[in-house]
């Protein structure tokens, strides 16, 4: 008879927790009970054992190390490994393959942290909480910031206001509210000004209770628009309106102001449901029109510079911030189709004052008053001089002063002055033959006229005899 010999299974030896198994009396290590059970898509935690340049080695309690190349170690591009890991470190890592065609379990790093932010930020989401991540770039339109995900801050909700320089944020940490979620297209767009005014809304709110229409405070410029300017008053924006900038015309805010400058302003009005501040700017400074009322009165000739033609006439600055309208029909003596036919901007113009309105503050102004009176006065000096010298030269052409006349003045008149001596000599010669002529009693008797022809005689008559 032959014995047959049969083997019996390992069996777990008492206290050890499956880590030792009995083999033919032996007790031998459990190896499969050290392996980690885990599926692909897990995320499982080990430790850096090995650090190159193009992946890591990180040791999960498999039967061999997990690799993590380094496009998967971070969501920034052209990551140094060093720069990611250190050696012991211990790291979370998805599992993407549990072996590919190397035998290799390759991990992703950051696609398990993708993963964790990825709850977190949905999280924050739905409860309004803030998340924190670090300025990893900038790109054009805002900043991307690292949260696990690539989340990306639009430029105009960086700052309260817009902030010119995005450089200046690259790695700092910084704060921001979630305000779109998208996980089909991995979208996640953020609000750092949300935080900000969330935080400054209590400081905002004392602002306005402090604040009163007429009280004049300083601000920063912090920006300039082409309606006008906003001002920062210690935590809450008021806007300077184009035309509240300065008493004369303004054609662009930056013309006067720049970003930074601090100005003193006048409160306007507020809207404390909108919290919204109306400030002025030009009410802070002497109002020019107040020195045209004590300066000059209606009548005065004055100089002035043209600023600006319109179809209906054109506008003359007679002092700095003060402009006076000079209307199309006061712009010269003869009829005007176009303004810019007589005028043209910059031009030096002397003006007459015809109307100040000091309620709606505006100044009516005409230049073709100022040349009829000019006209005027060289009349009277031209012909008070012509008589002055006729008595002196018993009537003869004297000197003729320059009245700055254009020639087409005087075109058509081909007499000139020389010639006045033959034209006086023919009209006294025409005098004296008057005077030597007879009175009208005296002239001979005008010829009788001559008898009428008789007519011829008949044929009766030549028929008759003669006697």
């Amino acid at each position: 008879m032959q014995d047959t010999e049969t083997s019996t299974p390992p069996a777990a030896a008492n206290g050890s927790d499956d880590l030792l198994i009995e083999v033919d009396g032996q007790l031998v290590p459990n190896y499969d009970a050290t392996l980690v059970p885990f599926e692909e898509g897990d995320v499982v935690s080990g430790n850096v054992v090995r650090i190159d340049q193009d992946e890591v080695l990180v040791d999960i309690g498999y039967k061999s190390e997990g690799v993590i190349p380094s496009n998967e170690l971070s969501i920034r591009k052209s990551v140094d490994p060093h720069d990611e890991v250190e050696l012991g470190e211990e790291v979370d890592a998805l599992v993407l393959t549990k072996e590919d065609q190397d035998g290799r379990l390759v991990l992703s790093k950051k696609r398990a942290r993708f993963e964790k932010a990825w709850r977190r930020i949905e999280a924050a989401a739905d409860s309004g909480e803030p998340v924190e991540g670090t300025v990893i770039e900038v790109v054009k339109g805002g900043l991307i910031i690292d949260l696990g995900v690539r989340g990306f801050l639009p430029a105009s909700l960086v700052d309260i206001r817009r902030v010119q320089n995005l450089d200046e944020f690259l790695g700092e940490k910084i704060e921001c509210k979630v305000i779109e979620l998208n996980r089909s297209r991995n979208n996640v767009v953020l609000s750092r000004r949300a935080v900000l005014e969330e935080e400054r809304k209590e400081v905002r709110q004392q602002i306005l209770d402090r604040l009163q229409p007429g009280m004049v405070v300083e601000g920063a410029i912090s920006n300039i628009v082409d309606f006008g300017a906003f001002v920062d008053l210690d935590g809450i924006d008021g806007l300077i309106h184009i035309s509240e900038l300065s008493w004369s015309h303004v054609n662009h805010p930056s013309e006067i102001l720049s970003i930074g400058d601090v100005v003193p302003v006048k409160v306007l009005d507020i809207d404390r449901d909108r919290q919204r501040i109306s400030l002025g700017l030009k009410q802070t400074q002497e109002d020019p029109w107040q020195r045209v009322v004590d300066t000059y009165s209606v009548g005065d000739e004055l100089e002035g510079k043209v600023t600006k033609v319109v179809t209906f006439g054109a506008f003359v600055e007679i002092m700095e911030g003060v402009e006076g309208l000079v209307h199309i029909s006061e712009l010269a003596q003869h009829h005007v189709e176009n303004p810019r036919e007589v005028v043209e901007p910059d031009n030096d113009v002397k003006v007459k004052i015809l109307e100040i309105d000091s309620d709606r503050r505006r100044l009516s102004l005409s230049v073709k008053r100022v040349e009829a009176a000019q006209a005027a006065a060289m009349r009277s000096g031209g012909g008070a001089q012509a008589g002055a010298g006729g008595g002196e030269q018993g009537g003869e052409i004297g000197e003729v002063r320059d009245l700055g006349l254009s020639e087409d003045v005087f075109a058509g008149a081909e007499v000139s002055i020389e010639g006045s001596e033959s034209l006086r000599a023919a009209v006294e010669e025409a005098q004296e033959g008057a005077e030597e002529a007879p009175p009208a009693e005296e002239r001979p008797p005008a010829a009788e006229e001559p008898p009428a022809a008789e007519e011829p005689p008949s044929a009766e008559d030549d028929e008759q005899p003669s006697e």
